[in-house]
């Protein structure tokens, strides 16, 4: 072990000692999508100890374009993605340990599988999951980083509470309106992995002990164009909601919907939060359409319709963006 991290223990600022408090630590990453693939990479690569993996999506072909831990039998296999990375973690780096929760992230569960992680680490693909994680971490006061990426274009912003700006702070509202994504605007690669690479980066400084060395800005920049900003991120906010005030709405879940847009033409219910015989399902849809399994999720199409469920009740309804239609066809096939 002591081979594998010697050219990162020879940078002075880690060292051994450093490396040390790599291998102790305990990171958590919301999403396994392009960013988390890459920062999932690069902090076990690295030597975290401990790494907790949540994603509520499966691999597909499209994704393999950026994101970087998974390849075609993952995609075939309809793999969820968490599981995958874990999966491709062992292969490069057994010795880190690896929490994978193929599950969507919620007020009801966040406690729970965010618990032990020292930081989190957001790759998400919404400002809902974002605004949840915000209210979490200044609750617990624990720090979080946030991060995007679409088309060229890459941000990223430390969040320590009651020491620096927190997203609310910010963005005191989610943005409202057609908001870029993947889906229409496309995206590079390149700017995923600068992305990832700033944010664990800092995650680094954090668990190493060079907490003074962390970006106080919210650093944005086009890739493609090399049009660049900063916006100082150094103080909270007076009379913020969430800093100051202490109101944690999304964490109280009353900004939930139980039906959410999740890009590629979809539709994701997950207002129902019960078991689901898998085996079964498979059983009594076969006769209605094409159905394919693993034991972590099936996929079930009907004309032009896909519906992948998971084992808690959860579903992405594929082949349309109209709510009522999804829960219809939820409801239909799946059970109200």
């Amino acid at each position: 072990m002591q081979e594998r991290y010697s050219r990162q223990v020879l940078f002075p600022a880690i060292g051994p000692v450093g490396q040390e408090k790599l291998a102790a630590a305990h990171v958590a990453l919301v999403g396994c999508g392009a960013t988390g693939a890459a920062a999932a990479s690069l902090l076990t690569r690295a030597g975290v100890g401990t790494l907790t993996l949540i994603d509520r999506d499966f691999v597909e072909e499209s994704n393999l374009q950026r994101q970087v831990l998974f390849d075609e039998a993952d995609a075939r296999e309809s793999l969820p993605k968490a599981e995958a990375a874990r999966r491709k973690i062992a292969l490069f780096n057994s010795g880190i340990n690896v929490n994978a929760h193929v599950a969507d992230l919620t007020p009801g569960n966040i406690h729970d599988l965010l618990a032990g992680a020292q930081i989190v680490l957001d790759a998400t693909d919404n400002f809902e999951t974002r605004y949840l994680i915000n209210d979490y971490a200044v609750e617990q006061h624990k720090p979080w980083i946030y991060s995007a990426a679409v088309a060229a274009y890459a941000v990223t912003m430390n969040i320590l509470p009651e020491e620096t700006a927190c997203l609310a702070c910010i963005f005191p509202e989610p943005p409202t309106g057609t908001v870029e994504t993947c889906d229409t605007a496309g995206i590079l690669n390149t700017a995923v992995n600068f992305a990832a690479s700033i944010a664990v980066t800092e995650a680094l400084k954090f668990l190493t002990g060079s907490h003074s060395k962390m970006r106080r800005t919210l650093l944005s920049g086009d890739l493609w164009t090399n049009e660049w900003s900063e916006v100082s991120a150094a103080a909270p906010r007076p009379g913020c909601e969430v800093c100051a005030l202490r109101d944690f709405r999304h964490l109280r879940g009353e900004l939930r919907p139980h039906i959410t847009l999740c890009g590629r033409n979809s539709v994701q219910i997950h207002e129902h939060s019960r078991p689901v015989d898998l085996a079964a399902l498979e059983t009594r849809l076969k006769p209605h359409g094409e159905v394919r399994s693993n034991q972590l999720l099936l996929r079930f199409t009907r004309g032009e319709h896909t519906l992948t469920v998971f084992a808690d009740g959860r579903a992405i309804v594929q082949g349309t963006t109209d709510p009522a239609l999804a829960r219809s066809l939820y409801a239909r096939f799946i059970g109200s």
